[in-house]
């Protein structure tokens, strides 16, 4: 199962959406799919949707799939990457509307660079994206340990 997440942020992500729907119709992706569509205005035709998960069901859909389309969302990603899940990025860019900066792409490059997942900003490159995991279980996971309540304790000692 794939499961595609666009986060809940106020910000569509028709594109992504609509690409899904097409490599389904075109018999490109013939695995069961369900998405997380949030805001977005395109509601796919091919494939099963919710607008919203709870935490618990968002969980359970990562947990079941087999690979993870998401946003560059940190929060997303890393979810999916700490699961062992293979993880493909494809960042919302401005240029759409599909947020108010293009800093996803940085945060999609940095784990890609860094070998944990796929970056995809051309939507004529996913079906290369997806066809790369099939077959492929080399995953690596993210075990990093958040550094955030060090920087905040940082932050207040500091100033």
């Amino acid at each position: 199962m794939i499961f595609v997440c666009v986060g809940s942020r106020e910000y569509q992500f028709d594109r992504l959406l609509k690409k899904i729907d097409e490599l389904i119709e075109q018999g490109k992706i013939t695995d069961k799919v369900f998405a997380q569509i949030g805001q977005s205005n395109y509601v796919p035709k091919y494939y099963e949707y919710k607008r919203y998960l709870s935490e618990e069901e968002f969980k359970e859909n990562q947990k079941k799939a087999d690979l993870i389309i998401s946003h560059a969302g940190t929060g997303a990603l890393i979810g999916a990457l700490k699961m062992g899940k293979k993880v493909i990025a494809v960042p919302r860019l401005k240029e759409y509307g599909e947020h108010i900066d293009d800093h996803q792409i940085q945060v999609a490059r940095v784990l890609e660079q860094e070998g944990y997942l796929k970056c995809v900003l051309d939507m004529d490159e996913l079906i290369y994206a997806i066809d790369s995991y099939k077959g492929n279980c080399t995953i690596k996971k993210y075990d990093k340990p958040s550094r955030i309540i060090d920087i905040i304790d940082e932050f207040i000692t500091n100033g």
